[in-house]
């Protein structure tokens, strides 16, 4: 291999290096477990910073549960074996109710919880 392709490949790699670092560095967006079960949210409320970038992450154990927080227009269908993402950003600071929104037995009416957004 001569000396231009040597310099050409080693600055490639270089470049390579330094972007991969960069994005370990940057910090994305929070996640944030959530367990549907019945008849409870794991946790049933949920703290963030106003302007934060969160990810909401379902997963249900049992059966089929929902999430729907409609202040904020956040739903998902939580299928046990996958996980639902909803990502989030907070733009109002106070205190949001959810609850699941797909009936998953006696009990499902006493399933909810808070998002709480504080400024």
């Amino acid at each position: 291999m001569n000396m231009d392709r040597r310099l050409l490949l080693a600055g490639f790699a270089a470049t390579l290096v330094a972007a991969a670092s960069r994005a370990a560095s940057e910090p994305g967006p929070r996640r944030i477990p959530v367990v549907a079960r019945k008849f409870v949210f794991i946790p049933n409320e949920i703290t963030v910073r106003q302007g934060e970038s969160v990810v909401l992450e379902f997963t249900a154990p049992e059966v089929a549960m929902g999430f729907f927080a409609p202040e904020l227009g956040l739903r998902a269908l939580i299928v046990p074996g996958e996980v639902a993402k909803v990502p989030f950003t907070a733009s109002q600071a106070g205190r949001f109710d959810f609850l699941c929104d797909v009936f998953c037995g006696d009990g499902h009416e006493g399933m909810n919880g808070h998002l709480v957004v504080l400024a």
